[in-house]
């Protein structure tokens, strides 16, 4: 890290690379509003802001790279439900979580349906991997396809 508190590029590239986890090459074309998603048939990325009805989106799913999704606060839990709506509805590409993305909260939105995150505040690669894998087990189903503890406990 460099002396003003901004991440050296070295930290930064690694940063970038270690706050995404899919194996897929990343989408390069700047995240467009819902909007001119909809407007725009050659448009691969969508940025979904909190409150916006992500099921307009479900019949061009096919043709989505990458949706963002926006957290405007951390007390805005909004973007979770989206995430898991998407999966639910079939969506397998990269969904990103931007804005007020906090460490504490990246297992969660993993266990959502986030696969990649674009805080405003840089988050330590070291302490997202320690946020992580911090719990072997969970409790309810989600869309990460974890088995609970209590199904692994009675089959």
């Amino acid at each position: 890290m460099a002396e003003s508190g901004n991440p050296t590029p070295a930290a930064t590239e690694q940063y970038s690379a270690g706050l995404r986890f899919r194996d897929d090459v990343a989408a390069d074309e700047p995240a467009v509003s819902l909007d001119a998603f909809l407007e725009q048939e050659e448009a691969d990325s969508v940025r979904i802001e909190a409150g916006e009805d992500v099921t307009v989106l479900f019949p061009h799913l096919s043709r989505v790279r990458l949706i963002e999704v926006d957290f405007p606060k951390f007390r805005d839990g909004r973007g979770f439900s989206t995430a898991r709506m998407l999966r639910e509805a079939g969506y397998a590409g990269e969904i990103k979580a931007t804005g007020d993305v906090l460490v504490d909260l990246i297992f969660f939105m993993r266990r959502c349906g986030f696969d990649s995150f674009a805080p405003d505040k840089p988050i330590d690669p070291a302490d997202a991997e320690v946020a992580l894998t911090r719990w072997d087990n969970v409790y309810v189903p989600a869309a990460d396809d974890r088995t609970p503890i209590w199904k692994l406990r009675h089959g």
